[in-house]
């Protein structure tokens, strides 16, 4: 159904497109349309885009949205100061106006609670949570939440912030290690899970890492087939998510709001290497970094209680939080995905949204899937071009709509994917190619952002300004941050090149890692500089480019980090394998990896099985490709590795990597860039294969 929809764009173009007399006939009249209909700039940008950013005298960069060397203040609004205040003003803005959107299944319309029906039910369950024993503002603060995106868990989240207590979100690609390390780091005595099959889970954990402290555990689906009995023998109460909220109901506390310093979140980063650090954000820090957001977002439009936005990207990591908050202070609406990501565009087209966030991967797929419905004639691919450019000049005339000549022939298919409303779209966690920037900027009709940022800057450091045409950068500092660059090198980077390591220091900053106080040492210098990590560059207009990374990791285009060398090192367990190399980018969704296979035992594999052929036959054989890429997956699994960190193909090369031809260190380590190009068309080559 999904692929079926996205289709939509090359059948348009092929019904307009017969011959090559009607496209002359069809661009010449969209030629003159467009000319005669030239309409004045709808946005136009707060500052010159030709120079983004104040350089300070030590050496550091600020945005100039803000007076040179000042920062912005972390309060969004007068009355509001915390996140609690945040939810508060959109009751205020909103109390009968709908605020959560549920859908519960395909041909179904959202049913939604309004502002002051989530308060009521917040106040409730953290009042429920008081009896269980939690106590604001105390060591014993913490619940999980282990759970998809849905009503009950803004529900739960904002029923932690009425009584100043903490939610500490679980999310599957942590892994089973992870997860227990968590629950155990927090101490948390209660986690909210949303289906039997998670709370069987946590279950199964608790049992097997002898878990004493976790008592309850909340389900949000009713009807749900727990295991009783294991519960029972563990000593853990089953509670539904219903009757925790009516035994609050009828115990109603009096709230217990948090103050600005009080830590408001810890969100645990998905370790790269060994366990995840659990980021501690406090209230003023996450509010900084909204306020900065509304500051570039208001100078094309500010939101209203008309806006809706779909919610799909975890709500355990900071982007799609930070998104939330900022509707919540203008009481918009906030609709929730039906829970299977291959409806998504079902759930799109049926809430219509106006605001939305994505990653890069969900429109890298609608991209690929529109061009190959337009690639194979030179008629459709022309008048797509031709549309592209007309409207890419529009944009930078400063004129952002849905309206024009190509809107109306090409473009509206597109809009329609998305419902055909989005006016502001937000990208975040990886990068995006230019040509897919660039062809939903001028198909969506919308003002798209980019961001870049890390948990322990909140989510965002640098963001795109309105309007902004040009690709492959990130934008200047947030107003809410300064951001330098630090010579890394042996890599070569110097700051005095306008290259380096990115640090950043302002009101977003992160307190830390909890009860990590080496760790945070290592990231958060004495000086205030978040050590992120990452490689920029700045450009001559004063924005940010990112070209590396300081450490041996990776992103994939889920925003997930991967540690390649903890990956190798279990591979290396696979008998087949002798040396192997793992790749991925943030253009990709998965790993890949080349790999060395041990040549005696591979020859003596295939002679057990009957194979017959030279080392180099066996490592160009698909089977016996697909034998070792099953080998090293369940070695994988074996291992507690992730579903990211497990790779989706493998290039088995006869050649070793030696200290000779300059892919092994003198230390016999993987030598990293050397192995990246020199395997980089293979790479490619496995990953274009994969996307057929």
């Amino acid at each position: 159904m999904q692929d079926k929809k996205m289709d939509v764009l090359g059948d348009s173009v092929g019904m307009m497109c017969a011959s090559a007399g009607a496209l002359t006939a069809i661009a010449g009249a969209a030629a003159v349309y467009y000319m005669s209909k030239m309409p004045d700039p709808t946005c136009i940008p707060p500052i010159d885009l030709n120079d983004q950013s104040y350089v300070l005298e030590d050496g550091s960069r600020c945005s100039k949205l803000m007076p040179k060397g000042e920062l912005l203040d972390y309060k969004p609004h007068k009355d509001v100061c915390t996140l609690l205040d945040v939810f508060k003003q959109g009751v205020k803005t909103a109390a009968d106006s709908p605020f959560l959107g549920t859908r519960s299944g395909p041909n179904r319309e959202y049913e939604w609670i309004t502002y002051q029906e989530s308060y009521d039910q917040a106040r409730w369950f953290g009042s429920w949570l008081l009896d269980q024993g939690l106590e604001s503002g105390k060591d014993n603060n913490i619940i999980g939440v282990f759970a998809q995106n849905r009503q009950e868990w803004i529900i739960s989240d904002l029923g932690c912030r009425c009584y100043n207590l903490l939610v500490v979100a679980l999310y599957e690609t942590l892994g089973h290690d992870a997860i227990i390390f968590v629950i155990n780091q927090t101490q948390m005595p209660l986690l909210v899970c949303d289906s039997a099959e998670k709370v069987n889970k946590i279950l199964s954990l608790v049992e097997e890492a002898g878990i004493k402290h976790v008592k309850t555990l909340v389900v949000m689906d009713n009807n749900a087939d727990v295991n009783s009995a294991l519960a029972t023998k563990l000593g853990i109460n089953i509670v539904t998510f219903q009757d925790a909220l009516e035994k609050g109901k009828a115990n109603l506390k009096p709230e217990a709001p948090p103050s600005p310093d009080d830590v408001a979140i810890i969100c645990y980063t998905s370790g790269t290497t060994g366990n995840p650090k659990g980021v501690m954000t406090t209230h003023r820090q996450f509010l900084s970094m909204v306020t900065g957001v509304q500051m570039i977002m208001s100078s094309y439009r500010v939101l209203n209680k008309d806006d809706v936005h779909l919610s799909y990207l975890p709500l355990a990591h900071n982007f799609e939080r930070a998104s939330q908050q900022l509707l919540y202070l203008y009481g918009a609406r906030i609709g929730f995905f039906s829970g299977d990501i291959k409806l998504l565009l079902d759930d799109l087209q049926t809430l219509r949204p106006t605001f939305f966030i994505s990653v890069p991967r969900l429109l890298n797929k609608i991209y690929d899937k529109v061009m190959s419905g337009v690639s194979q004639s030179k008629i459709k691919s022309t008048l797509l071009q031709c549309g592209l450019d007309a409207k890419m000049r529009d944009l930078r005339r400063y004129v952002i709509r849905k309206d024009s000549i190509w809107d109306k022939l090409l473009f509206k298919k597109v809009q329609a994917l998305f419902g055909g409303r989005v006016d502001i779209l937000i990208l975040g966690s990886a990068p995006m190619s230019g040509k897919v920037l660039d062809f939903f900027r001028a198909s969506l009709g919308c003002v798209m952002y980019e961001a870049f940022g890390q948990t322990e800057a909140v989510a965002a450091v640098t963001m795109t300004i309105p309007c902004e045409t040009l690709s492959g950068m990130v934008g200047p500092p947030m107003p809410q941050n300064f951001v330098k660059l630090v010579d890394s090198q042996e890599q070569g980077y110097f700051a005095a090149n306008n290259q380096g390591e990115v640090l950043v220091k302002g009101g977003n900053v992160a307190s830390g890692y909890y009860k990590e106080p080496e760790k945070t040492a290592e990231t958060f210098d004495k000086d205030g500089w978040l050590h992120t990590g990452d490689i920029g560059e700045w450009l001559p207009n004063g924005t940010l480019k990112i070209i590396d990374r300081k450490k041996n990791i990776f992103k994939l285009a889920q925003g997930e980090y991967i540690a390649p060398e903890k990956i190798e090192t279990v591979y290396c367990r696979s008998k087949f394998v002798a040396q192997v190399f793992v790749e991925g980018n943030s253009l990709q969704p998965f790993a890949v990896a080349i790999v060395v296979p041990d040549e005696e035992v591979l020859l003596q594999w295939a002679c057990n099985n009957g194979v017959t052929g030279k080392f180099q036959d066996l490592c160009e054989s698909q089977s016996i490709k697909q034998m070792v890429l099953t080998d090293i997956v369940s070695v994988g699994k074996a291992a507690k590795l992730n579903s990211l960190e497990l790779v989706k193909d493998v290039f088995l090369c006869p050649e070793p990597f030696t200290v000779e031809n300059n892919l092994l260190t003198p230390t016999f380590k993987n030598k990293r860039p050397e192995l990246r190009k020199f395997f980089k068309g293979i790479v490619e080559e496995m990953y274009k294969y994969n996307e057929q």
